[in-house]
């Protein structure tokens, strides 16, 4: 039962009680004269003697029960039932659930002891605890706050943030005593830091308690690791705890052997999913203890109970990776920005690049930059050169063959150095096809699914299957095709013939490499695969350029000069003969700021862009997608904030038939739409708000269709 005030009972309505006892309890409830009763149980079982009633957030991610509820505390379970720890209760009706208004089998589910409380708001009988899973408190004060400020800012459900926090509990690593903590280190010497402008001050003011905000442009080259294990080593020195967040378990791997190598061992805790459930649990419950007080990991880790908290970082925010797939869909920057001003900390967004959300936050005054004089740049940079539309049309070598003269010179002259590094878009060997005079993309006529050249260049859909035998271009009406994207098999394979003497090694989705020996060879990625090299990458390649930056996405731009960058940081510096090429339209805004290393210039601009048409970040923004009725339905429903302004509805891609549906797809044979609801800063959090209430008003009433609601959508089209 839920009474009208929200609180409830724990479900418990008395059926499949004996009648006389269920009779007692109906009159039990017409009888309650006052607001707070003292706590009674339907099955009558002794409660504790202090605090008898226990406040219950329930695991249902559903928004209509994003809310506490209250149950009495049996007096066997008293000394267990403390804040924090696991639980189990009855929810639902009878010995049902309730899911999204409609009955669902089984008996008792999961939730987390919030507080215990000497009387409820609920004046009728309450349900009793039904078991403590374990005595460990994994939820404190402090993450249910953060927990609770996530779920309000993607207008998701507390439980489903909570889901993400806390992982799965394991019982032998429960049970294993977590080490004493030892005492903070030494500062540590400034190190690489003193190549940035204002790197050493940083460094002193986390020393010695301090809370900076900077944004950091870290130089190219493999020092960015033992930069973070420095800054993580000066919080420590002050008594204080820091995390880290990485993008892969590559990059949480050289940040971990950093972390080694400066502090020591047992002084840090690493959290990736490939460590497994029960190594992971056990430390992610040391940081909890308080036994560690260091800690880098991968997107889960964002939520780690680090004690005292004076440092989160973040390197890569633009890397996809970093946005959670699972409801309500955090992105880890926007989470530890929370925690920073939740626990009034220092915080540090680094990358060899610089994303529009980092430009906004210097802007704004909110964080310093942390940079290199444009000197050390160039020193530390390799030289990169262009090879444009112009330069390939008067190549005759690129006539016949994928790479112009340049790009060849240069993989030439590397391999007499050390290895090569290759970019491609995509992994794979089949070709897509675009015209090979506009380069608008080759598109099946009967499911728009993309053209792929096979069997010695008949054409076929990537989609459907259908084969395509006259094909032409619906935008200037030529019948000559291209190849748009070659993957990085075929490459290889080209490559391995154009270079027989010279090993090939492949890193992507099937297999990724994490280092290369310094010896010539060809290394064959696609971008975010790209092996470190042991002394640097002689040169690089960066291949079809313009088709990462001809994507129809409001990031493709910077998307293209972090995956740039990120593969020409790994390249020896000019000074020691790197050498990048990349393919792709010199005069672009994007390849011009690769070829003076300014991706902070380029990020500015891009935010003066945005600001003008009012695009996010400088906007706020939420996604709605559903079918055509349910959408208007909803958004019917809202109440936006006066400010509000609605663009669309746009269809929503259902995606290939026969494989995975991405996260926010259409179910199979439905076709859904879009909208896209746009607030002026200040009023994301009203939107938020109007969204969540709305939905969990239809999710009450049950037996509607589907409607998804994302907050910060990473995509606009």
């Amino acid at each position: 039962m839920i009474s009208e005030n929200g609180q409830g009972d724990g479900g418990a309505t008395g059926e499949g009680a004996p009648p006389e006892q269920l009779a007692l309890i109906r009159e039990s409830v017409r009888q309650a004269k006052t607001p707070r009763a003292k706590p009674r149980t339907w099955r009558g079982a002794a409660l504790a003697g202090e605090l008898p009633v226990a406040r219950v957030l329930v695991d249902k991610g559903v928004l209509h029960l994003d809310r506490y509820f209250d149950y009495a505390v049996p007096a066997e379970l008293d000394a267990d039932a403390q804040p924090g720890v696991r639980v189990r209760v009855r929810f639902g009706a009878g010995r049902g659930r309730v899911r999204e208004g409609r009955r669902e089998g089984g008996g008792l589910i999961d939730g987390f002891l919030v507080e215990r409380l000497p009387e409820s708001d609920y004046s009728g009988p309450l349900a009793a605890l039904a078991q403590v899973v374990s005595p460990e408190p994994v939820l404190s004060p402090e993450l249910l706050g953060l927990a609770r400020s996530v779920a309000d800012r993607y207008a998701g459900s507390l439980a489903d943030v909570l889901q993400l926090a806390v992982p799965p509990r394991n019982a032998r690593a429960e049970q294993r005593p977590s080490p004493a903590p030892l005492p903070p280190p030494g500062a540590p010497q400034a190190g690489s830091w003193t190549r940035y402008e204002r790197g050493g001050a940083f460094l002193e003011s986390l020393a010695s308690g301090g809370a900076p905000r900077a944004v950091w442009n870290a130089l190219p080259g493999p020092a960015w690791s033992e930069e973070l294990a420095r800054a993580v080593t000066a919080t420590l020195a002050s008594g204080r705890g820091a995390l880290v967040v990485v993008p892969d378990g590559r990059a949480a791997a050289r940040v971990d052997a950093a972390l080694t190598a400066v502090l020591g061992e047992g002084r840090h805790a690493l959290l990736t999913a490939d460590a497994g459930p029960e190594k992971r649990y056990r430390e992610w419950l040391a940081v909890r203890r308080g036994s560690v007080r260091a800690v880098v990991g991968t997107r889960a880790a964002m939520f780690a109970p680090v004690q005292d908290l004076g440092l989160v970082a973040l390197w890569d925010d633009g890397d996809d990776s970093h946005s959670e797939q699972h409801a309500p869909q955090p992105h880890a920057r926007e989470v530890l920005l929370l925690r920073a001003a939740q626990d009034r900390c220092g915080f540090l967004l680094g990358g060899w690049s610089c994303t529009v959300e980092g430009a906004q936050l210097v802007e704004s005054g909110w964080a310093r930059p942390l940079v290199a004089a444009r000197e050390q740049v160039r020193r530390s940079a390799p030289l990169v050169r262009t090879v444009g539309d112009q330069d390939l049309a008067r190549d005759e070598a690129a006539r016949a063959a994928r790479l112009p003269s340049l790009a060849w010179q240069s993989v030439r002259e590397g391999l007499r150095h050390g290895p090569v590094l290759v970019q491609v878009p995509r992994r794979g060997y089949v070709p897509r096809m675009a015209c090979a005079q506009c380069r608008a993309a080759a598109r099946c006529r009967h499911c728009s699914g993309p053209l792929e050249a096979r069997d010695g260049g008949a054409l076929w859909c990537g989609w459907c299957g259908r084969e395509e035998n006259a094909w032409h271009c619906p935008e200037c009406g030529s019948f000559r095709l291209r190849a748009q994207v070659v993957g990085a098999r075929r490459t290889a394979e080209e490559l391995g013939r154009a270079f027989p003497a010279v090993a090939v090694r492949t890193s992507g989705r099937e297999q990724v490499l994490d280092t290369v020996p310094d010896t010539p060879a060809l290394v064959v990625s696609t971008p975010g695969a790209e092996p470190v090299a042991d002394g640097g990458y002689a040169a690089a390649l960066l291949l079809d350029g313009w088709a990462m930056l001809g994507r129809p996405d409001l990031r493709a731009g910077e998307d293209a000069l972090r995956r740039w960058i990120a593969a020409a940081a790994l390249v020896r510096p000019s000074g020691d003969g790197g050498t990048v090429v990349v393919m792709a339209e010199p005069t672009l805004r994007p390849v011009q700021a690769l070829v003076r290393w300014d991706p902070v210039g380029h990020a500015v601009r891009e935010l003066a862009e945005r600001a003008e048409l009012g695009f996010p970040p400088v906007s706020r923004m939420a996604a709605v997608s559903g079918t055509a009725t349910a959408l208007t339905t909803f958004l019917q429903a809202v109440e936006l904030p006066r400010e509000a302004e609605l663009l669309g509805p746009v269809p929503v891609p259902a995606g290939p038939p026969g494989r995975p549906r991405r996260p926010g797809a259409p179910p199979p044979g439905q076709e859904w739409e879009r909208m896209l609801v746009r607030v002026p800063p200040g009023k994301g959090a009203d939107l938020a708000a109007a969204l969540k209430s709305a939905q969990a008003a239809r999710m009450a009433r049950g037996g509607e269709e589907a409607v998804r609601v994302r907050i910060d959508p990473p995509d606009i089209g």
